[in-house]
């Protein structure tokens, strides 16, 4: 029996500051050859060191 996947579109704001410290902590996950372990929307997803990274932006209609 197959088992269905959740849906793993998250979103979340964070300030300039944070963001800024969650990407530094990603840099040196991947410098280091670390997984990456962050939580969003109540859910803790963890990166593995090896993981390819797709970055993604959204426009709103202005």
């Amino acid at each position: 029996m197959a088992t269905k996947k959740k849906s793993r579109d998250l979103e979340r704001a964070y300030s300039r500051t944070q963001f800024v410290a969650k990407l530094r902590r990603l840099a040196d996950s991947i410098e280091t050859k670390r997984p990456f372990t962050i939580q969003v929307a109540g859910e803790r997803l963890r990166i593995s060191a090896d993981a390819v990274f797709n970055i993604e932006h959204e426009r709103s209609g202005r």
